[in-house]
């Protein structure tokens, strides 16, 4: 067998690798320029998804407790939705975050998104006073008095407790829709909105027929 003919195979070889290794990069650069933008780890997308995530936490928590506490079947059935419907989008935000590529925390002061510093006044006070300087959530001190409520009482605090806690959420997915990058995080901010304008209708109406707040301390 002559020289030409024992190098041919390895020839043919090397340009298989080669063209293989052309369609790789080619693939890999097409990947790079097909896909989409993801958001920055200071974007209104991130910091919504972060702090809507703890604001929902909350609300979750909440309906938890006053489930334990009352047997009013009205007040136990909009906890159950509100617990289910905010707990499923506190995964779905987790999950953004993932696959951005970005931390699930921040060291940046909450709400900083939205434009607010942490000593700013977002409608319902100043936030510097507020848990975590994020709007609408309930105290420590508001969350022992739920949870260490029974009947009645308890349906009438957790009630009373969640009226500011969705105006907030209403507020912070509002300016989502109107800010955000993507898609998904505006029809999710949407959602939101609608879901807890309604709901605030409701738990507004609930807590007139129990007879209005009553005193936490």
């Amino acid at each position: 067998m002559s020289d030409g003919s024992r190098r041919r195979p390895f020839l043919v070889a090397g340009l298989i690798v080669l063209v293989a290794a052309a369609l790789a990069g080619a693939l890999l650069l097409g990947s790079v320029l097909t896909r989409p933008d993801t958001p920055a780890a200071d974007s209104v997308d991130a910091g919504f998804s972060r702090d809507m995530r703890a604001h929902h936490s909350q609300a979750v928590q909440m309906s938890f407790l006053v489930r334990e506490a009352t047997d009013d079947a009205d007040v136990d059935q909009l906890a159950l939705d509100i617990l289910l419907t905010q707990q499923q989008q506190v995964g779905q935000m987790y999950s953004w975050l993932e696959q951005w590529g970005l931390p699930q925390s921040s060291s940046a002061d909450r709400m900083a998104w939205m434009g607010h510093s942490s000593d700013m006044d977002m409608g319902g006070g100043e936030m510097s006073a507020m848990p975590g300087g994020m709007p609408g959530m309930a105290s420590n001190a508001d969350l022992q008095a739920l949870e260490g409520a029974r009947g009645e009482r308890a349906s009438r605090i957790f009630l009373q407790l969640m009226i500011p806690h969705h105006e907030a959420g209403v507020e912070m997915a509002d300016y989502a829709v109107e800010h955000a990058e993507t898609e998904q995080v505006r029809q999710l901010a949407e959602s939101i909105s609608v879901a807890q304008q309604s709901e605030l209708t409701v738990l507004n109406d609930l807590l007139d027929e129990r007879g209005g707040p009553v005193t936490l301390s």
